[in-house]
């Protein structure tokens, strides 16, 4: 490792790709605490079930899926404002949905409208995730390898800025216009919403007026498209339209429903006209232009570009896939095996060789990473889905435990936010420098083990039992900490020790992900390791809700701390093939260069 002086290390922070990095930070900080922490928050205090809420934590999922239209991100331009650079283009759509998304969360009561909030929440959760996509790929982008380091703590900074805004700022606020544990107000936080809708536009003025990176692979076009944009949007729309349309019309005379059913029929009946066929000549044309290049790809022999039609098409066939594995599994299940036969039948038509071809533009950088790394590609994946397994289980019911124990918003705040953020980035400095002296996957397996460890705290917190004492809801955190109150300083501990080991953990593992990435696929393949990582998961966290209902918060935080073991094992099993001298994914490239983003794979 090349060794620079001080500095030399200090003049990667004065660029203005840092700049933007802190700034893109800040506006990926915002959504993400808006419709999970701070959700669940608004949701507790309106009076929403404990398992609803967790729930509503599956909104998390979207993030775990944006590896699905990702390749759009990588190969396509968005119309009319793609002027503005295939990066640029993309962050200024995202964040512009993410305003609105806001905005309509503030205007939605979850007492009377809580579907059309969760609605709401989930377009700003896709827009979100998009905007996270093209922040990582601009990030791997725009600079050298010596700078990503830098890159990388500036965007964490801005992040963190707004996680604490977004969390501690969002329930200051939520008290502030006057809503409280006993008197709710949805004025209260549709205000506070709204407010936060407004602080997107410094991210989208930093988008419009950032430098977009220079383009430094030159994809092998398949051919281009023959066909306008506008051609190609509409026999997308009309394949969803028959894709709708018929299994709707088939449900309606299943259950004699004729006048919908004669509705749907008409919508198939003009798809099939002459007009219709015409207009979805993009779709059918598709296996046949794209066959012979694609086989050339796979060999490698140039990289592939895909139109909009096949982007749009493949992420239409992997939904597909993924609803009809779903619809199976539950239809033999239920004992229905003539259902089950039909989704089967479905599902294996989209994994067969024409179904592999319509989704190339998701599984080209797939295939591409488990090429690189072989069989171990699989052992990679399985540790990256399971390293925050422990945390983020745990952190759908944060919010919700310590409204449970009775602690204030003020309180809240102060401890879980404020003590809270300043020690995660403390944890993220401690593993830069330990990742620059001792490689990466010693301090991987420490952050993972100390995440998993603090998760006890958690549970130790929650055996004292709620707060008893009434006055105590008045006073502010420094005055119980003089005093000594047990139950707030348990609490201090538990947050300052839980975030600093996150802070740890994250650095690591920033740091082995983007090292892990080519950058011909740097949006592709960085959205699929990250949305690996929270795949699990979010799934799982999904029924922390009813786990808390069956067993109790202390039994939970106990068990969320067991979780942490499998990728222990995997981060050891890893270190112990290189200390061998084995050669393994891990090793070959994470370990030469902390928060490189692959740069064997940069000629």
């Amino acid at each position: 490792m090349t060794e620079h002086s001080w500095r030399e290390a200090l003049v990667a922070y004065k660029s203005p790709a840092s700049l933007a990095l802190l700034l893109l930070g800040f506006a990926a900080g915002l959504p993400t605490m808006l419709v999970f922490t701070t959700l669940s928050v608004w949701l507790r205090e309106a009076g929403v079930a404990r398992e609803t809420i967790g729930f509503a934590s599956w909104l998390g999922l979207v993030y775990a899926f944006k590896w699905v239209w990702s390749p759009m991100l990588d190969q396509w331009r968005l119309p009319l404002i793609g002027k503005l650079g295939r990066r640029r283009s993309w962050l200024v759509f995202s964040q512009t949905l993410i305003a609105i998304g806001l905005l309509g969360m503030a205007l939605c009561n979850p007492q009377q409208h809580l579907p059309w909030l969760i609605g709401l929440a989930l377009v700003v959760a896709f827009a979100s995730a998009t905007q996270d996509i093209a922040i990582d790929a601009y990030r791997l982008e725009i600079a050298e390898d010596t700078r990503q380091a830098a890159l990388a703590a500036c965007y964490m900074t801005g992040y963190r800025a707004a996680v604490l805004l977004a969390s501690a700022g969002a329930l200051f606020f939520a008290e502030w216009f006057g809503s409280s544990a006993i008197h709710y107000s949805q004025s209260a936080w549709g205000l506070t919403y709204a407010l936060f809708s407004l602080l997107i536009l410094p991210g989208l003025l930093t988008s419009l007026l950032m430098r977009e990176p220079p383009v430094n692979v030159q994809a092998q076009p398949i051919g281009g498209s023959t066909f306008a944009f506008n051609h190609q949007l509409l026999s997308v729309l009309q394949l969803l339209v028959l894709l709708i349309s018929l299994p709707a019309m088939l449900t309606a005379l299943t259950n004699s429903a004729w006048p919908r059913a004669a509705l749907y029929a008409i919508f198939i009946a003009m798809c099939l006209t002459p007009r219709g066929r015409k207009q979805i000549r993009p779709v059918r044309e598709l296996l046949s232009k794209v066959r012979r290049p694609l086989l050339l790809a796979v060999h490698g022999k140039g990289v592939p570009q895909f139109d909009f039609v096949h982007q749009a098409v493949s992420v239409i066939v992997l939904i597909i896939l993924l609803v009809t594995g779903t619809a199976m599994t539950n239809s033999f299940h239920a004992g229905k095996l003539w259902l089950g036969s039909l989704y089967l039948l479905i599902a294996l038509s989209c994994v067969s060789a024409p179904g592999r071809l319509l989704m190339a533009p998701v599984l080209t950088p797939i295939t591409e990473f488990v090429r690189r790394y072989r069989w171990q590609a699989l052992l990679l994946l399985g540790l990256i889905s399971t390293y925050r397994l422990s945390d983020t289980v745990m952190g759908v019911m944060a919010g919700v435990f310590y409204i449970d124990m009775g602690f204030s918003k003020d309180v809240i705040a102060t401890v879980s936010k404020l003590f809270g953020v300043i020690m995660t980035l403390l944890g993220a400095a401690a593993g830069g420098l330990l990742i620059a002296r001792f490689s990466i996957l010693p301090i991987l397996f420490l952050g993972g083990a100390a995440s998993a460890a603090t998760n006890l705290l958690f549970s130790m917190l929650a055996h004292m039992g709620p707060i008893s004492d009434p006055s105590i809801a008045g006073q502010d955190v420094f005055t119980l900490l003089k005093e000594l109150e047990p139950h707030v300083s348990m609490f201090v501990l538990t947050i300052m020790l839980d975030n600093f080991s996150g802070g740890l953990a994250a650095s690591a593992f920033v740091a082995y992900l983007s090292s892990l990435t080519n950058l011909k696929f740097s949006a592709t393949q960085y959205a699929m390791l990250s949305s690996t990582m929270l795949l699990l998961p979010r799934f799982i966290g999904g029924y922390s809700g009813s786990m808390v209902e069956s067993m109790g918060y202390e039994q939970f935080f106990f068990f969320t701390a067991i979780l942490g073991i499998p990728t222990l094992l995997l981060i050891g099993w890893l270190w112990l093939r290189r200390n061998n001298g084995m050669p393994n994914g891990a090793s070959t490239v994470a370990d030469e260069v902390p928060a490189v983003q692959g740069s064997a794979e940069r000629s």
